[in-house]
């Protein structure tokens, strides 16, 4: 998919990997409609404040966005929030926050575009930010990386759902980076050297290096249902390495 001339909503657009994806989609050629609670804070064409876990505010933010635009081809999801938290120390309420917004909120955006885009009968492309911790163990993060599993998951069943319609869905899998979402670990003594030495690439990722592996995958016409991590190779890490233990 060439994306010039095409309308494109993010949301999460205002910070983070949402604003890059933002800035990548505009330099592209694309019309962006950003979604987030601080929609003004954002660099879109178009600004509207959405809490993406509120169905009726989703219903008419998406509604909106193709009025305005004039349509819609391209989504992307990257809405979402962190937090650390033992599972056993964790309450109802912030489990329900990190599940509200970084899943419910990715299902109603989907849901929402997905309807649209099959109605239109022209396909298009959806992309979601889940997370390498949907597939790694962190600890202190149990329900991020549950919401950011179960995006996965939700990313392959809509894949097939919709392939028929030439509509794909993909995701991007960031590894640790250098967002707002990471201020509370920068803060634990280590940790950004610890991601770092564990990083082959080294050092934390950018949100635009994550938003270039986002905008390629919203091109590419004959690629759906796929996972891909932009995570500098952390998740290759392994904590058994018998490599680590040889003499230099």
């Amino acid at each position: 998919m060439d994306l010039e001339g095409r309308a494109a909503l993010v949301t999460g657009g205002s910070s983070g990997i949402g604003a890059a994806v933002v800035r990548r989609l505009q330099r592209a050629g694309s019309r962006v409609a950003v979604l987030d609670l601080q929609a003004e804070d954002g660099d879109g064409d178009l600004a509207l404040a959405c809490d993406v876990a509120d169905e009726e505010q989703v219903v008419d933010a998406v509604a909106r966005a193709r009025r305005e635009l004039g349509g819609l081809q391209v989504a992307v999801l990257a809405a979402g929030v962190g937090g650390m938290s033992a599972i056993a120390d964790m309450s109802s309420a912030e489990w329900d926050r990190v599940q509200g917004v970084n899943l419910r909120g990715t299902f109603l955006c989907l849901r929402e575009t997905a309807r649209f885009l099959r109605d239109a009968g022209e396909g298009g492309a959806i992309v979601a930010v889940t997370s390498v911790s949907g597939f790694l163990t962190d600890r202190l993060m149990g329900h991020y990386s549950v919401s950011k599993a179960g995006v996965a998951a939700l990313v392959r069943v809509a894949a097939r759902e919709l392939g028929p319609l030439r509509i794909r869905v993909n995701a991007v899998a960031p590894g640790t980076t250098d967002t707002p979402m990471f201020d509370a670990a920068r803060r634990l003594p280590g940790y950004e050297e610890q991601v770092a030495a564990r990083t082959p690439l080294g050092g934390l990722g950018s949100p635009g290096a994550v938003a270039d592996a986002v905008v390629a995958l919203a091109g590419l016409d004959w690629v759906t249902g796929q996972i891909v991590a932009a995570d500098g190779g952390v998740s290759l890490w392994s904590p058994i390495d018998p490599a680590e233990r040889l003499p230099p």
